[in-house]
């Protein structure tokens, strides 16, 4: 399917229960890009990890990447998507879930992941789909949503955006 990345410049929470937080931002990010685009079908997502209600966003610097890390290290953790599709004014939103496993990671492992630079812009400070995958003892439920677009809730949330 074609498509266009349209940036949406938004203020996104960073706190309050997981699913709620992911699934705003990505009403915010939809809406803010429908609003100059109005005939535009616009998908709007935005993932969090958190542990329990705490939530684990895109790292400031090197020293957040690192605690963050340290705390998901050999423990599960909950990668949220929210998504937003507006369409024809129309507002539908879903949320996805997947439980992912760190592997027990020393301090040198870290490093060696943080100077590999992935974890810049994610959530989490971390990318599974590359080095990251390192990280990962294991996981349950959807892969595409810890890479950041859960297709499969996307298609139940809109099956003939897709043709499927």
């Amino acid at each position: 399917m074609p498509f266009q990345v349209r940036p949406a410049d938004v203020q996104e929470l960073e706190e309050g229960p997981p699913d709620e937080v992911a699934v705003e931002n990505a009403y915010r990010k939809a809406a803010a890009v429908a609003a100059s685009e109005p005939a535009a079908t616009v998908l709007g997502v935005d993932t969090v990890v958190a542990i329990g209600g705490r939530i684990y966003g895109k790292p400031r610097d090197r020293d957040d990447a690192r605690r963050t890390l340290s705390a998901l290290a050999g423990r599960r953790h909950v990668v949220i998507s929210g998504i937003c599709l507006i369409e024809a004014g129309r507002v539908r939103t879903a949320a996805a879930s997947t439980l992912v496993e760190f592997r027990t990671l020393d301090a040198q492992a870290i490093d060696a992941y943080l100077d590999a630079g992935e974890w810049h812009d994610r959530a989490g400070a971390y990318a599974i789909q590359d080095r990251g995958a390192l990280l990962v003892r294991g996981i349950e439920g959807d892969y595409l949503n810890v890479v950041g677009l859960p297709v499969a809730t996307l298609v139940q949330l809109a099956p003939g955006l897709l043709g499927v």
